[in-house]
């Protein structure tokens, strides 16, 4: 096991230096290409940008560590979003019942999803492909299929800044700063990663691995809640259509990053990294006015050479 141990190390701090070099690449490219890229305004759209989907690849970090994955992401953010709007009308309840209201929504998806897989004995993608259909439905249900407005100000506020930095910033820093000292100093993270590399060899060693993806599942819809508050202060109104291929941006930064779809092997340093490139890449093709059809493919061709990667290390 010893001898086996710095190669691993260099393979991923190899993996991680060659994304911060690309995505030097891809920036300064873009520096040249366009006039705007390098400038604060762009910058700090680049940081709202990136904060909602890092805030999602943080969560779904957890779960795909475990070996399962979560599908449900977007319309999860659509429904916590618009449970969050409707009880953010000016007057009606202090800051802390919306945001509470949506993180609770977030909570019990990501804990139903939780306990199909684990109780159930379903399969991830099954149970969070079928969330995916109910929390959209879900959200039309409760708005009427109309955007729900009339937000207070104290919630929109939320998009605003403090200081030089964006709140939303600061809100995935907080996020992705508490997750990598959960999942470096807690027993229960390194419980993650025994379960995702070897679910049975845990077992063994007396890991209850059904409360381990249990509380992946949780955390990852807590996560997504705050993701759905997040959204909804930005654009000021619950949107039960928004999040649409949320989920996708999200697992495809996290995977980039190193995270292996197998399970037991990823950081929330690498997750970070990649929700940089995959921002990167989208204001950049935005600055560049591309297609948003030919957006849709450079995404998908990103995500499956990001699998392949991820199953050619997983063979090496």
């Amino acid at each position: 096991m010893t001898a086996l141990t710095p190669p691993t190390l260099d393979r991923n701090l190899l993996h991680r230096l060659g994304i911060v070099a690309v995505l030097f690449v891809i920036a300064g490219l873009l520096s040249v290409l366009t006039d705007s890229f390098a400038t604060a305004s762009n910058l700090t759209n680049v940081a709202r940008q990136i904060s909602i989907n890092g805030i999602l690849a943080v969560g779904v970090t957890f779960v795909l560590l475990t070996g399962g994955v979560d599908l449900s992401l977007g319309s999860v953010v659509a429904l916590s979003g618009v449970v969050c709007a409707l009880f953010a009308h000016p007057g009606d309840h202090p800051l802390f019942v919306p945001i509470g209201m949506g993180l609770l929504t977030g909570v019990l998806c990501g804990l139903l999803n939780g306990v199909l897989v684990t109780r159930g004995g379903i399969a991830p993608f099954i149970v969070t492909l079928g969330m995916m259909t109910v929390a959209r439905g879900l959200a039309l249900i409760i708005s009427g299929g109309k955007p729900v407005a009339d937000m207070s100000p104290a919630l929109t506020n939320l998009s605003g800044d403090l200081g030089p930095l964006p709140i939303p910033l600061l809100c995935f820093a907080l996020v992705a700063g508490l997750s990598w000292l959960f999942l470096g100093r807690f027993r229960l993270g390194r419980h993650l990663y025994a379960v995702g590399g070897n679910e049975q060899a845990a077992r063994a060693a007396g890991v209850s691995v059904p409360q381990v993806k249990l509380f992946a599942y949780g955390l990852c819809g807590l996560l997504t809640g705050l993701a759905g508050v997040v959204l909804a202060a930005r654009i000021t109104t619950g949107q039960p259509n928004a999040g649409q291929a949320y989920e996708l941006d999200a697992i495809a930064a996290v995977v980039i990053g190193g995270t292996s779809l197998s399970g037991g092997v990823g950081s929330v340093l690498g997750t970070v990294l990649g929700v940089l490139l995959i921002g990167v890449i989208n204001n950049g093709l935005d600055l560049l006015s591309v297609s948003s059809y030919y957006q849709a493919v450079i995404k998908g061709v990103i995500i499956v050479g990001a699998v392949w990667l991820d199953r050619r290390q997983a063979r090496s």
